[in-house]
């Protein structure tokens, strides 16, 4: 057999949300890079919900597009709807949430990549990993595909989503594909279990397609899309993207539902012990919220678009593995689908993924020079989550082929490194959701600072350019003069002032007061105060004005959480060396040193973090890091 082979310097292993981050990452960076995808016609399918962003996601797809990422720009061309979730609370949980034109989404993804310099897309299943060993060190080399292809790199992606031994499940139909009947990729798990890597089981839902013109709208409650629309890109301007929205429907399950679904729980694959893997809690199917909250007597579905141009719509709330019958029967006591007609049953994917913790808070494995993981594969769940973990392991695989240091995103920077630092610290039984309870700096981690927050690493790494940057740095100046005009405008107790507040319900003068003091008054705010400020300039942007009324009105809140990340950085600022044996260091408790021993923090501040590591544990490890500290010196 002839042996063909290529070379690159990275190779990215999957095409979806993780792997499109990815590759584009590293070919913007300068790197030769190739991506694999079971189909071309699969680069960033959205197979399941057929929206961008939600409650904290819409943090994520900021702070990915803060960095240099392409998925808020994508979502930007795709959208069909887009809403503010969450807008009549703190700013900390604004989040952006957008139907998406499934077709459009990957059309215009493809094409990106498809014109991005240093970038080739193959058609093709990566099979094996190649790794090359020197007494215990291990350094990934390259992949061979089915065809028995090799390709050679000195950085390796696995971004294999949901396709790893992937089999599909819809009562005891059992179909050994990926998700929407693609191939699924057989052959890569034994291969990394052979270079040591620990597989789990997980799986996930999906909900079922039916035909729009089968559904009686009248029956059901029309959402609409915001009346001014927000982009995700930092980069796209806001009036470009204003449209006509497509609507959504919100309808509910009934008691008759339920009881079907009771019912029929013998049949469900989940129930029935056929599946395996462990579904994610916080996406539940419509079986497991009728087995766990049997006191709702009802349960939301929300009918959405799958596009503009089609007549397939998805039912968000009722993912189900249940069969056909039992499918088409519990739809049909939903009000407004009494005469639904399937299109694509919904189904259960089961598919291996890894233990994260087997990773380096950069997303490079401990064992495998060279090896990189992001998305599914690290046993998370959502295309966010997914286009996060993506961009930064593309970028430090560059940075790996350039013998550059790797970029570290902590938890005081984003919900990128909450999310990062959760997966390769804690101990997840489930797919790991994102959600803005996690973070616990999330007043300053909102997503409408995301640039400010992300975009200068994202310019000293190179994926954003000097104009972006520039323009950054203006931005926030001109937040900061307008703070400061506001904190040095006075205004006395004139008959305008004194009407103005009455008629805003807010109390009266009685002496002279800055307009930052007016502006900080929960029933007042930047926008409404312009009646009585002549000076207040009209050149500020949407944005701009939003940033500077959330430093007034919360300030105090805004202080006291730097504070307290000063003091988280200088837990993670206590380094401990990769050589530790923690075995040997008196007073741990035995949980406490295995859990070290197999996790290797960086620091104390992660060490603290690791599940079974309790509060005394840390105290030992400060005392053991100052009594090395002393040997040092003498």
């Amino acid at each position: 057999m002839i042996s063909i082979e290529q070379t690159y310097d990275v190779i990215v292993v999957g095409a979806g949300h993780a792997g499109c981050e990815a590759a584009l990452a590293a070919a913007r960076l300068g790197c030769e890079t190739i991506v694999f995808t079971v189909s071309v016609d699969s680069i960033a399918m959205m197979p399941c919900n057929p929206n961008i962003g939600g409650t904290s996601k819409g943090h994520l797809v900021r702070e990915v597009d803060a960095l240099g990422g392409e998925m808020g720009k994508n979502i930007d061309k795709a959208f069909i709807q887009s809403k503010m979730l969450n807008a009549s609370k703190g700013p900390a949980v604004h989040s952006l949430r957008a139907q998406a034109d499934k077709q459009v989404y990957t059309r215009e993804m493809r094409k990106t990549m498809e014109n991005t310099d240093h970038l080739t897309i193959r058609q093709g299943e990566v099979c094996e990993l190649i790794v090359s060993r020197d007494g215990e060190k291990a350094k990934v080399c390259g992949v061979k595909t089915a065809s028995g292809m090799v390709y050679r790199a000195q950085a390796v992606v696995l971004a294999t989503g949901v396709y790893l031994n992937a089999r599909c499940l819809t009562g005891d139909v059992i179909q050994y594909t990926g998700p929407n009947g693609l191939q699924a990729a057989t052959h890569l798990s034994d291969s990394l279990r052979n270079e040591g890597i620990e597989l789990v089981r997980f799986k996930t839902g999906t909900p079922a397609r039916v035909d729009k013109r089968s559904i009686d709208f009248s029956k059901m409650e029309e959402q609409f899309g915001d009346e001014r629309i927000v982009p995700f890109s930092f980069e796209t301007d806001p009036e470009s993207i204003q449209r006509e929205q497509v609507s959504c429907w919100l309808t509910y399950t009934e008691e008759k539902t339920h009881e079907i679904i009771r019912a029929n729980l013998d049949r469900s694959p989940l129930y029935g012990g056929i599946i395996e893997g462990t579904g994610p809690r916080y996406c539940p199917s419509i079986e497991d919220k009728v087995v766990r909250y049997p006191e709702k007597d009802r349960h939301q579905v929300f009918v959405e678009p799958e596009g503009e141009y089609t007549n397939e719509m998805y039912l968000s709330g009722m993912s189900s593995s249940l069969p056909e019958d039992v499918q088409y029967a519990m739809y049909h006591t939903v009000p407004g689908l009494e005469n639904v007609k399937i299109v694509r049953n919904a189904y259960a994917i089961e598919y291996d993924c890894i233990n994260p913790q087997q990773l380096e808070a950069t997303l490079e494995f401990k064992s495998i020079d060279g090896l990189f993981a992001a998305g599914q594969f690290n046993g998370s769940s959502g295309y966010e989550e997914a286009a996060a973990q993506g961009i930064v392991a593309g970028i430090n695989a560059a940075r790996k082929v350039q013998n550059k240091p790797a970029i570290f995103i902590d938890r005081s920077m984003g919900y990128i490194g909450v999310l990062i630092d959760d997966l390769v610290t804690k101990e997840n039984h489930e797919p790991y959701r994102m959600m803005t309870s996690r973070s616990e700096y999330r007043l300053i981690q909102r997503q409408d600072n995301a640039d400010e927050r992300l975009t200068p690493l994202g310019h000293e790494v190179g994926l954003i350019s000097d104009e972006r940057y520039e323009k950054l740095l203006k931005k926030e100046e001109h937040i900061e003069q307008e703070i400061e005009r506001l904190q040095k405008t006075h205004v006395g107790c004139s008959e305008e002032v004194q009407a103005f507040l009455e008629k805003h319900e807010s109390t009266l003068l009685k002496s002279g007061i800055s307009l930052a003091e007016l502006v900080r008054r929960p029933e007042l705010g930047y926008e409404v105060t312009e009646e009585i400020d002549p000076a207040r300039p009209d050149t500020l942007t949407e944005a701009e004005k939003e940033q500077v009324e959330i430093h007034l009105k919360y300030e105090g809140y805004i202080k006291r959480q730097l504070q307290q990340i000063q003091n988280f950085r200088k837990l993670e600022a206590k380094k401990l060396s990769k050589d530790i044996d923690y075995t040997t260091i008196p007073s741990l408790r035995k949980e406490a040193y295995q859990k070290l021993n197999a996790i290797k923090p960086v620091s104390i501040g992660q060490a603290s973090r690791i599940s079974g590591v309790s509060p005394a544990d840390i105290s030992v490890l400060l005392v053991y890091l100052e009594q090395m500290g002393r040997k040092r010196m003498q």
